[in-house]
């Protein structure tokens, strides 16, 4: 079984970074390379300060010397601006480019992102990962009722849910293959779903796709 620290990975992966020029190709002198490395560090905790990033928003980052380019999508668009405004004010960054997708509104991918949560963090295995286990899962639930297209789980989730025109991507980290399998299955049994594209990394193995 997994321990406390799954819940702790959740935005390490669920904000990812990379840092291309003077990190990845080894360019530039060490103090650079410092430098590179603080700047993707400030960059990481001005996001994870953001209050209202949830578990249907998805976001990442890079940093080439001063300049970053923030990725993903949000399900506000609040997020999307606070996100950029947030980066703006962080040291060593000079410049922003926000690619940060702002998802449609749309009753079907709601439909779609509220029956994913359900499954994926009330099943056996995987309930673990949702901050407040499945009673918590389900007073989100009851919320979003009460406010249809107002409302999303906000906290350290370890699996997001990105849903766009009916297809769902699953992004963030879990502790093993076996969960990582499970969260897809549980997201294709929902119905009315075209495609399930899952970009979950197993812990450790992050490496692959991105690195915090």
């Amino acid at each position: 079984m997994a321990t406390k620290a799954a819940p702790k990975l959740a935005r390490t992966i669920a904000i990812a970074a990379s840092a291309v020029a003077v990190l990845l190709a080894g360019a530039g002198s060490s103090a650079q390379s410092l430098g590179a490395r603080e700047t993707i560090q400030s960059v990481q905790r001005a996001l994870e300060r953001l209050p209202y990033y949830g578990v249907f928003d998805y976001m990442a980052f890079n940093v080439d010397r001063g300049a970053v380019t923030l990725t993903g999508y949000a399900y506000h668009g609040s997020l999307r601006q606070a996100a950029e405004s947030a980066t703006r004010q962080t040291s060593g960054v000079d410049e922003v480019a926000n690619r940060i997708e702002l998802l449609p509104p749309s009753q079907h991918d709601d439909r779609i992102r509220w029956a994913t949560f359900y499954r994926i963090y009330t099943d056996a295995f995987l309930s673990r990962y949702a901050p407040g286990g499945p009673d918590q899962v389900r007073r989100e639930i009851y919320d979003s009722r009460r406010f249809p297209g107002m409302h999303q789980p906000l906290g350290v989730y370890a699996i997001h849910i990105v849903v766009r025109n009916g297809r769902t991507t699953l992004f963030g980290v879990v502790d093993n293959d076996g969960d990582r399998q499970i969260a897809e299955v549980r997201a294709r049994e929902v119905t009315g779903v075209f495609s399930v594209d899952n970009e979950i990394v197993v812990a450790g193995k992050e490496g692959r796709t991105a690195s915090r």
